[in-house]
């Protein structure tokens, strides 16, 4: 069954009222809800249908789009999904989506074969790979770096469309070091990933400069169709974050150039896979190779340093050897505070 581009919108739009199991959903509900987003998407004025959204909602609970939606009605008036934890967008793919899809990947393959295209290779083989697992042909051919565990991640369809679409949103965030979470208004700029944790690069409205938010942190968040979204003038984000390692910085922030040393039996490792784009070697020697990144110095930077343990040693600037010295210390230290309880 063939599904145009306004069905799609009506059941996402249906899915997301069924999923929210903070209000209750009346027909004429989800018939306001569908066509305002109809409205906001592609500019629809002339609403939607009670009997288009009873077709929608008797087709998601059918198996013709492999849905099996489990869509009840609660005291005769409220809809609802009976499974909390149910959404179509969770729905397993059918066979003939799956062929459909095989056919897709074959031809950007093909297209994968010119240069201009060799930054979708990892997205190709992820893509062939996950297919070949949901027909069953064969277990999984390549193991991706991921976290089950990992909260957040459902936040990323909604911030990835204000962000898009430049909306302003009002946001629930509970910081590691906060006893409860506190509400703000924030302008959405960019979504960013740092080893498998989301990021939503913002601003503040009563916070100057540039912000990260952990995804996994914010506990609630929803536009703001009437508060002016606020840009950031002066910054470029395809290159904001060129110069550093991980996602902290701000306005002020620059590269600096830091000098680290790494044990020969080390350094083939930094070699094949480099702690920065901007990594060029200055001296090799018997035993070992120095290295120059030119990034900003932050918390990232930090851990990364400290993450090769024995094996590097920083040699400038002076205020990350005093930093990293200082940090190596401390660890010690608890070494040696356990050793004195033991004996």
């Amino acid at each position: 069954m063939a599904v145009n581009k306004l069905a799609l919108i009506r059941y996402k739009t249906i899915d997301d009222c069924l999923k929210n199991r903070f209000r209750k959903w009346t027909l004429e509900d989800i018939i306001e809800k569908v066509a305002h987003t109809l409205y906001e998407l592609e500019g629809i004025t002339s609403g939607v249908s009670k009997r288009t959204i009873q077709g929608d909602i008797q087709l998601m609970r059918s198996d013709k789009l492999g849905y099996n939606a489990p869509i009840v009605v609660q005291d005769k008036r409220f809809y609802a999904y009976s499974d909390s934890s149910y959404s179509i967008t969770k729905a397993p793919i059918n066979n003939a989506d799956v062929n459909k899809m095989k056919e897709i990947v074959g031809v950007l393959k093909e297209f994968n074969a010119f240069n201009y295209f060799d930054e979708m290779s990892d997205m190709i083989a992820r893509l062939e790979n996950n297919l070949y697992k949901s027909t069953k042909q064969s277990g999984n051919n390549i193991q991706l770096e991921g976290n089950k565990l990992v909260k957040g991640l459902e936040c990323i369809p909604p911030l990835y469309q204000a962000v898009l679409n430049k909306r302003s949103l009002l946001i629930e965030y509970k910081s590691f070091k906060a006893q409860q979470g506190q509400q703000g208004i924030y302008y959405p700029y960019l979504l960013k990933e740092y080893r498998n944790r989301w990021f939503l690069i913002c601003k503040a409205k009563k916070r100057p400069g540039i912000l990260n938010l952990a995804l996994d942190r914010i506990i609630d968040s929803q536009e703001l169709p009437n508060e002016k979204f606020v840009l950031h003038q002066g910054v470029d984000f395809d290159r904001y974050y060129d110069d550093l390692i991980g996602v902290t910085k701000n306005d002020r922030d620059r590269a600096q150039k830091v000098v680290l040393e790494f044990t020969n039996d080390h350094a083939p490792y930094v070699v094949t896979k480099p702690l920065h784009s901007s990594q060029v070697v200055l001296t090799k020697t018997e035993t070992t190779t120095t290295f120059r990144i030119d990034v900003v110095l932050n918390y990232e930077l930090e851990r990364e340093i400290l993450g090769f343990g024995e094996c590097v040693k920083v040699l400038a600037p002076r205020f990350l050897i005093s930093k990293i010295k200082r940090r190596l210390q401390q660890s010690y230290g608890q070494y040696e505070d356990n050793g004195d309880k033991k004996s």
